[in-house]
């Protein structure tokens, strides 16, 4: 045995009595969480798909945990501004936030972020998923999604399109939409919430590219004619009509919802928070909730909310490269 093996092997007991302590320390400290308030932020309007599924989440799971867990919306920058705010909050899991599929976008649409979108966030679990809809104005022209094709050819750049960001999945899907169906289509970003359904009803911008959150209401009172959805089947709460693939051969294009803290939080607490979340995600009422919203419930592992994240960023910038999008700065 030579003699750097014999120190390693002598410092051995002494290394593994100060983890030990440290271990059990962090597992007390995690056992006396949550504290205080927690506090779940999304970076989206009032009103809008993250903000609607973050109350319903705030409310169950505080009901779950015993402690307030308060909404606080940082909107703008199709996300960033709300991921930002986290990933530099203190690890105690006490700030949480609900990520959005722009989250893997703005990954791969901007040239640089003031965060890592996977290293500096520890992953919770999945919540929903979801598809987007394509609609217009009850009057419009436009009554079905071939014929607004058939328009913007006509018109090259001059029809436009809504979305609740730069870099919002909203924003791909206008983007993708326009390179698959060969068109030129004009992006007209909003900070999210309704106002993107006023911009339309007001004649201000021409399509509706949002979640079945924020239009289905519009659509069913008949202020909104919808044109198809992303999703590769029909969905469920808007019985007839088509899918995009069905005049567009291939589109596809589902988000998702998911729960994040700080990178460094204690996994004693992460674990906690997976089970809680896939608890309240079988209560009847939630998933009931969820359906009306126009998502599915999709509860992950961690790890596998983790991987999602990184195959999806991968994904993006391939479609991004194809669709010709030029990095945001």
């Amino acid at each position: 045995m030579n003699i750097q093996r014999r120190e390693i092997l002598a410092r051995l007991p002494a290394l593994a009595s100060a983890l030990v302590p440290a271990l059990h320390s962090a597992n007390v400290w995690a056992q006396g969480w949550p504290a205080k308030p927690i506090q779940l932020v999304h970076g989206f309007g009032a009103g809008g798909n993250a903000d609607v599924i973050a109350r319903l989440l705030a409310q169950k799971l505080q009901e779950l945990i015993d402690k307030p867990v308060v909404v606080d919306i940082k909107s703008g920058a199709g996300g960033v501004i709300a991921s930002n705010f986290v990933a530099k909050a203190a690890p105690d899991g006490h700030c949480l936030v609900l990520l959005t599929g722009a989250h893997t976008v703005s990954a791969a649409l901007k040239k640089s972020l003031p965060y890592d979108a996977v290293k500096d966030f520890a992953f919770i679990s999945t919540v929903t998923s979801f598809p987007f809809v394509i609609a217009v104005r009850a009057d419009h022209p436009a009554k079905t999604l071939a014929d607004l094709l058939k328009m913007a050819k006509a018109a090259p750049g001059k029809m436009t399109f809504t979305s609740v960001g730069v870099g919002s999945t909203q924003h791909m899907v206008g983007e993708l939409l326009a390179s698959s169906g060969g068109v030129e289509l004009q992006h007209i970003p909003y900070r999210g919430g309704g106002a993107p359904v006023t911009a339309v009803f007001a004649g201000d911008v021409d399509v509706l590219m949002d979640t079945l959150t924020v239009a289905v209401p519009h659509i069913t009172s008949g202020k909104l004619r919808a044109l198809a959805v992303t999703s590769p089947h029909p969905w469920s709460t808007l019985p007839g009509v088509s899918t995009v693939a069905q005049t567009l051969p291939g589109f596809q294009v589902n988000s998702w919802l998911g729960l994040a803290a700080p990178a460094g939080t204690a996994e004693p607490i992460l674990a906690r928070l997976t089970a809680e979340v896939h608890k309240l995600l079988k209560d009847t009422d939630v998933l009931k909730s969820l359906s009306i919203a126009g998502s599915a419930a999709a509860p992950s592992s961690a790890l596998d909310m983790r991987t999602m994240v990184q195959t999806e960023i991968v994904r993006w910038k391939s479609v991004i490269a194809q669709a010709g999008i030029a990095q945001q700065d």
